[in-house]
């Protein structure tokens, strides 16, 4: 599906440093209020969806961001792509500041960073054509490519797996699957320099997920695009990105290359993510099955979230200094380089185990006790 491609040549013929930074966030902030009480206009509290996150996107690099429902990392996209308005921290892309960037001044840079949002029902415009839906970026920036808007808008068509011939429909005529295909034409339409793409696989059935994720790859490697990909199926993460940073209520936990995270991860909540990634032992050897660690109780509330540690009410490891002190994300011993961890007692830098474990703080302390009585 991806050998044909008819791909737009990249606007900066300069190349880019390898391993230069392209993105920049710094203790990135974002707290929602909380109205209630009498006034009704009175904030009784915030909603911490984003609470001083940091992260470093390099040029034509595909990062991944990982965590559970309601974590914030969808937030993070929109802050970065400056759809939401930061309470506090910076964004920097290039070197230029543009976290307090008006709209005349993020004009020039809008057309290198675009978005692939996760609702494709949503984020199509019901009373406009496919054709018209990719061509208006086009318009609102004034490019006109060679060959006209409509030739390049089928060939973008024609890109992300649909018939050009689909030009002038209307996005109920299509497939949620093929919705998504949809924002990805509109997304590569400006030949932007980095894509924050929100759960973009999600919304498609699983036989055809691997197509357009192959198609993103091709897409990165042929134009030297940057992705922010945010996702919750850790195998298509695995899959497409360079380095992966996990996040947990509001917070980046871990952070590190592919190899390095899925196979020497150091905090615990990242082990419980991969634990529950499932897999196909067909090996005839009676090999030791690896642990399945399932976490009890619900995520805590963001509009409270625990001092400390905040994964500290959920961890089997959890001591006294977890609730005093927040752990700072660092690169902690036995870590390679890069890899930065923010955990007061890390686990062994290894996912192997031989025993299927219930991580309830309340349970281990049960069986300790019930152990020591016997």
């Amino acid at each position: 599906m991806t050998e044909d491609l008819v791909l737009p040549a990249p606007r900066d013929k300069t190349p880019a440093a390898e391993g230069e930074a392209l993105l920049e966030v710094s203790g990135l902030t974002k707290h929602f209020p909380v109205k209630g009480g009498f006034p009704i206009r009175r904030t009784v509290g915030q909603v911490q969806a984003v609470d001083g996150i940091d992260l470093t996107v390099r040029v034509g690099e595909s990062f991944g961001l990982v965590g559970e429902s309601g974590c914030g990392k969808s937030t993070t996209g929109r802050l970065i792509t400056r759809l939401l308005e930061p309470t506090s921290g910076t964004i920097s892309y290039r070197g230029r500041d543009i976290s307090r960037a008006s709209r005349a001044q993020l004009a020039p840079i809008r057309s290198e960073i675009q978005m692939i949002f996760q609702d494709p029902y949503s984020s199509l415009n019901p009373r406009q054509t496919v054709g018209k839906i990719i061509a208006n970026p086009m318009e609102i920036n004034g490019i006109d490519p060679e060959g006209g808007r409509e030739k390049r808008v089928r060939e973008l068509l024609e890109i992300v797996g649909l018939n050009p011939e689909h030009y002038n429909r209307f996005p109920h005529e299509f497939s949620g699957g093929q919705r998504q295909r949809i924002g990805v034409a509109r997304a590569l339409a400006l030949e932007p320099k980095l894509i924050v793409a929100d759960e973009p696989v999600s919304a498609l059935d699983v036989s055809i997920q691997a197509q357009v994720v192959n198609l993103l790859q091709e897409v990165q490697k042929e134009l030297g695009i940057a992705f922010l990909f945010i996702a919750h199926d850790l195998a298509v993460v695995r899959h497409f990105s360079h380095r992966v940073a996990v996040m947990y209520l509001g917070k980046i936990i871990e952070v590190g290359d592919r190899d390095s995270i899925y196979n020497r991860p150091r905090h615990p909540y990242t082990h419980a993510l991969l634990s529950a990634v499932p897999e196909v032992n067909l090996a005839e050897d009676d090999a030791a099955p690896r642990e399945r660690i399932r976490l009890a109780g619900d995520v805590p509330s963001p509009i409270s979230p625990p001092s400390g540690c905040r994964f500290r009410t959920r961890c089997w490891k959890a001591q006294d200094k977890c609730a005093a002190e927040e752990p700072p994300l660092v690169r902690i011993s036995g870590n390679r380089a890069g890899h930065l961890t923010a955990c007061h007692f890390p686990e062994e830098p290894t996912t192997e185990r031989d025993e299927d474990i219930v991580l309830d703080p309340a349970l281990a302390a049960l069986e300790e006790e019930l152990g020591e009585n016997n």
